[in-house]
């Protein structure tokens, strides 16, 4: 019977006994540490944060052409009903749909304008749902008439 010589048994020792040393053991679980805040001096008012909340209204829609093919990269503006100003505006994606968030409880006027095609404006109730989808079809602008008789 052949023994093992002493340099292989301390090499196969150090194979199996390192992997187990780089193991740690569990730590008690521990409380997560808050990071740290400034406090302010004494007699100080502290700071507001200004963020805006996030209108809870969706207005959401699909843009079509006259042939009934979704219309991409077409101007989508929104104002409140009786105001000159648009406060919203966005693009149609690839697909022809947009989506735009509002406050809720006001009336809207969602206003679709592309080159070549007629202006389309859609009135839109903010104080009934949570959202509201929409469908427009654009229709072209018809060609100005020379005065040639056919």
């Amino acid at each position: 019977m052949k023994f093992l010589s002493p340099a292989v048994l301390f090499a196969a020792f150090l194979y199996l006994a390192i992997p187990c040393a780089s193991q740690q053991a569990p730590s008690s679980p521990q409380a997560p540490v808050a990071p740290a805040t400034k406090t302010p001096p004494p007699g100080a008012e502290p700071q507001k944060r200004k963020t805006k909340p996030v209108p809870s209204f969706l207005i959401i829609g699909t843009v079509f052409n006259e042939q009934a093919l979704s219309f991409a990269g077409v101007r989508v503006r929104v104002r409140r009903t009786g105001e000159k100003k648009f406060e919203w505006e966005t693009e149609t994606n690839a697909r022809g749909e947009f989506a735009i968030r509002v406050p809720p409880g006001f009336e809207y006027e969602v206003v679709v304008h592309e080159k070549k095609y007629k202006e389309q404006m859609k009135p839109v109730d903010g104080k009934v749902d949570v959202q509201q989808r929409l469908s427009i079809k654009l229709e072209p602008v018809n060609p100005p008439t020379t005065g040639a008789k056919p």
